[in-house]
């Protein structure tokens, strides 16, 4: 399956379940996310009524089974007014469907819709040793600004964060 058979969304309360099996994968199995607890469907759905405009997030669902495969959201860097129009993404692929396309095509509407947005900037805040999401980043025209060193502690282990920034 290539991206071409990938149709790229608005996330539903119905997508929560799909949502939370990649997410809690990711959680349990890598540092992709520094969360240490898995998301119950509830609190899927919950985090997905969160989401509305620039900061919804997206699925993308394969064309033949109609399963979604991956999904990506904006979400606010900071709290503080100043900071309002500067995002930070989020991308999550399937295992069962990396290094197919699937993740640099939510990336590009994620880019889209923050432009479309009106945002300045998007941060990328990545688990320092994952060289395929910094390629990821990377590729899509994020550059590296930045290294927190062990900022986080995960499977017994410290671990920096790479951080990347794309200036719309």
């Amino acid at each position: 399956m290539a991206a071409s058979s990938i149709t790229v969304r608005p996330a539903t309360a119905a997508d929560a379940a799909a949502i939370a099996e990649i997410y809690n994968r990711e959680v349990t199995t890598t540092t992709a996310t520094f969360d240490l607890v898995e998301r119950s469907v509830e609190d899927q759905r919950a985090w997905l009524a969160d989401r509305s405009g620039a900061f919804a997030a997206i699925v993308a669902v394969d064309d033949v089974t109609k399963a979604v495969v991956g999904f990506a959201a904006l979400s606010p860097y900071k709290e503080r007014a100043a900071y309002r129009t500067t995002v930070e993404n989020s991308v999550y692929v399937h295992r069962d469907h990396h290094r197919r396309g699937i993740a640099r095509l939510l990336m590009g509407h994620l880019i889209a819709t923050a432009r479309a947005s009106g945002f300045h900037s998007i941060i990328a805040r990545i688990e320092a040793s994952s060289e395929a999401s910094r390629a990821l980043h990377a590729a899509c025209g994020f550059e590296l600004v930045g290294i927190e060193h062990e900022v986080g502690r995960k499977f017994r282990r410290w671990l920096d964060v790479a951080i990347m920034q794309l200036m719309l």
